[in-house]
């Protein structure tokens, strides 16, 4: 299996940290923006999408600040990759930001680019923030 190669993207995001913590963390969030449909039981969410299905683990979160997920089909290769949603502030302008770590094939990169914009871009007009 070929390695992924990690991706980072950043997002600009006008809403509070405390109601963005809440988008990206719980499954009724996560279902307003990123999937269909989103179950957890304790750290094991289920992502639905069109009525497929994909399990993650939540591995971290720390409350206002990140989530950080690892796909089950990842993790059943035995590889490391992971996906991480942190919420950054700018000290001096206060200015909110969305950090998406990903990992991509690197024929694929600009695919999954291109899934997080429509993803942040859905996030954004759930906020109001578009």
């Amino acid at each position: 299996m070929e390695d992924k190669v990690k991706i980072e993207m950043e997002f600009v995001i006008h809403a509070s940290p405390q109601l963005l913590y809440q988008y990206i963390s719980t499954p009724s969030g996560l279902s307003e923006w990123f999937a269909d449909n989103v179950n957890s039981r304790g750290e094991m969410f289920a992502f639905i999408w069109d009525g497929s299905e994909e399990k993650a683990k939540l591995l971290s979160k720390k409350s206002g600040e990140r989530v950080k997920f690892r796909w089950l089909n990842d993790e059943d290769d035995g590889a490391s990759y992971f996906f991480e949603i942190r919420i950054q502030v700018d000290e001096i302008t206060k200015d909110v930001s969305i950090i998406v770590t990903d990992f991509a094939e690197e024929d694929e990169i600009e695919e999954v680019k291109m899934l997080w914009d429509n993803q942040i871009s859905d996030l954004k007009q759930v906020l109001g923030s578009a």
